[in-house]
């Protein structure tokens, strides 16, 4: 679904992104690891066309996005949460829900029946659907964010830190909710400090640093640790 080919980008003079290649395959769950400032935002940036390539391609469906808009860039098919929500605070929920559809607005049956299947998926957001975004908790809105894409009906959604914040409890719900998300046939990528619950979801997994990719994670694939108990292998992170 997604090929990344010696992706350069800039800030500036500086270079952010040095020749990045990764693939992701059609209903996969993939996830990119790193420290701060290793890339991993910028790179989601560049693939929603928000910031633009220097270098290099992105296929998408073999097809080559890079440095399209971002409205075109949804209208192909993939859906953003960025770090830190981003909700329209004064808007109630269902109109939060209905701004991530707007490139869809005509399709008015095809809607309610999003719509449905986001209440489904958090019921809490059902709930409170009259309610102005910004009087949300934490939780709330890190649901609203991604109900909002995927009110785009993304085949490829990707996720910026969507646990940041979060109490445990509802970092597992999260977590839970994307594997929901990926039986319908979405693929996903994250990125995620969470290492251990990112990959124990994932068929593959990406680690970062200093704006390069340096080693491609298996999550079937357990690494020894002294004491010979299986672990992944998170000491670089």
């Amino acid at each position: 679904m997604l090929k990344i080919k010696k992706l350069i980008v800039h800030y500036g003079p500086l270079m952010v992104l040095d020749e990045i290649s990764l693939e992701i395959k059609k209903g996969e769950i993939a996830s990119l690891f790193g420290p701060n400032g290793a890339g991993k935002s910028t790179l989601l940036l560049t693939l929603s066309g928000i910031l633009k390539t220097t270098e290099g391609r992105i296929l998408f469906e073999e097809e080559d996005i890079a440095n399209l808009s971002p409205d075109k860039i949804v209208s192909k098919g993939i859906g953003h949460v960025p770090q830190g929500r981003h909700i329209f605070p004064t808007l109630s929920v269902i109109d939060n829900l209905r701004m991530g559809a707007y490139l869809r607005r005509r399709e008015k049956a095809n809607l309610k029946e999003d719509l449905e299947w986001i209440d489904q998926l958090f019921p809490a957001l059902k709930e409170r659907s009259l309610q102005r975004a910004g009087t949300l908790s934490g939780g709330e809105q890190q649901m609203l964010a991604i109900g909002r894409a995927m009110m785009g009906r993304p085949k490829l959604l990707l996720l910026d830190e969507p646990s940041s914040g979060l109490a445990p409890q509802l970092k597992d719900e999260i977590f839970a909710t994307f594997k929901e998300i990926n039986r319908k046939g979405l693929t996903l990528l994250i990125v995620e400090q969470e290492v251990y619950l990112s990959l124990a979801i994932s068929d593959r997994g990406y680690l970062m640093r200093n704006g390069r990719l340096i080693k491609e994670i298996n999550p079937s694939v357990p690494f020894e640790s002294p004491e010979g108990s299986p672990f992944f292998d998170t000491s670089c992170i």
